[in-house]
C-alpha cells in the first residue's frame, strides 16, 4: 500500500513539474522586425554625408509621421500587411509652415518573410527589396530628392545602411 501511495504521489509531482512553462517574455534586444535605414548625401559632392534639416516623412494615408532635424541617418518602418510601400520625404516638412513644403514620394517594392523568433516574441517580418523595381522616385518636376541608390536590399537587420538619398 505504502509502494502505490509513494508512486501515485511521485507521478502528481512529476505531472506537476511538467506542466510548468517558462513566463512568456520577449526579452529585451531580441530582434524584431527591422526598419529600413536610410543615409543622406550630398548630390553634388556624393562621398559626403549630409544632414537633412526639417524632414518629416509620412505615409499618404496617415496623418501622423515622423520629424528629423539634423541627422543624416534615419530608420523608417515598412509595412507588414503588403508588398510595397509609399513615404512621402517632406522637405521642410517638420515645422509648422506648410507653404514651403517640397513633397517627393518614393515606393519600396519588396517581398516580405515571416520568421518565428520564439513563443514569446512572435513573429518578425524581413523584407527583400524587388531586383527589378525597388525604389520608384515619382517626378513631380520639383524634386529636392536627385537620386536614390540601393545599398543592401535585404532588410534583414537595422547594423547596415539599405538606402543612399543624394539631394
Amino acid at each position: 500500500m505504502k509502494k502505490i501511495v509513494f508512486i501515485t504521489l511521485s507521478l502528481l509531482l512529476a505531472v506537476s513539474f511538467w506542466n510548468c512553462e517558462k513566463d512568456d517574455i520577449c526579452a529585451e534586444g531580441t530582434p524584431v522586425t527591422p526598419r529600413l535605414i536610410i543615409e543622406f548625401y550630398d548630390a553634388a559632392n556624393p562621398t559626403v554625408l549630409k544632414s537633412v534639416t526639417n524632414l518629416g516623412v509620412i505615409e499618404p494615408t496617415f496623418t501622423e509621421g515622423f520629424g528629423f532635424t539634423g541627422v543624416n541617418k534615419i530608420q523608417v518602418p515598412l509595412r507588414t500587411t503588403a508588398d510595397i510601400t509609399t513615404l512621402n520625404f517632406i522637405q521642410n516638412g517638420s515645422d509648422t509652415d506648410t507653404a514651403n513644403d517640397n513633397i517627393d514620394a518614393i515606393t519600396f517594392n519588396y517581398e516580405r518573410i515571416n520568421e518565428y523568433v520564439s513563443r514569446a516574441c512572435g513573429y518578425k517580418t524581413l523584407f527583400y527589396l524587388n531586383d527589378i523595381n525597388p525604389i520608384e522616385l515619382t517626378a513631380d518636376g520639383n524634386n529636392w530628392i536627385q537620386n536614390i541608390e540601393v545599398i543592401q536590399p535585404n532588410i534583414e537587420t537595422e547594423n547596415e545602411v539599405h538606402v543612399k538619398i543624394y539631394f
